[in-house]
């Protein structure tokens, strides 16, 4: 059973907080604090939750907005479990729901 863990990315939502609303705002801000990214590289940043990112850049949001990486990152459960097959392929374990019987013991009974 494998638990999959996600993230929601939430510089977008933390730039409206601080009134910034186009992407292009940052750019600037970035190469202040020596992180030369181009606007593409930025709007994306923005619009895509991203699966690798310099600790420097990291800082950086952080030191602009700030705020801590906490506020940028917030980890998600999903409890769904995935059973893993042979083709390598992993589908949602459906988790049938039974009535289980249940025994009380009381101290000194067996």
């Amino acid at each position: 059973m494998i638990k999959k863990m996600s993230y929601e990315w939430l510089l977008r939502t933390t730039m409206a907080q601080h009134g910034m609303f186009q992407t292009s705002d940052l750019v600037p801000l970035l190469a202040e604090r020596g992180v030369t990214l181009s606007r593409e590289q930025v709007y994306r940043l923005v619009t895509q939750p991203p699966q690798r990112m310099s600790m420097d850049t990291l800082v950086a949001l952080c030191d602009i907005f700030a705020c801590t990486p906490n506020d940028l990152i917030k980890p998600v459960v999903a409890n769904a479990q995935v059973k893993k097959t042979a083709d390598g392929e992993a589908e949602p374990l459906a988790l049938p729901l039974k009535e289980r019987r249940t025994t009380i013991r009381r101290p000194g009974q067996p």
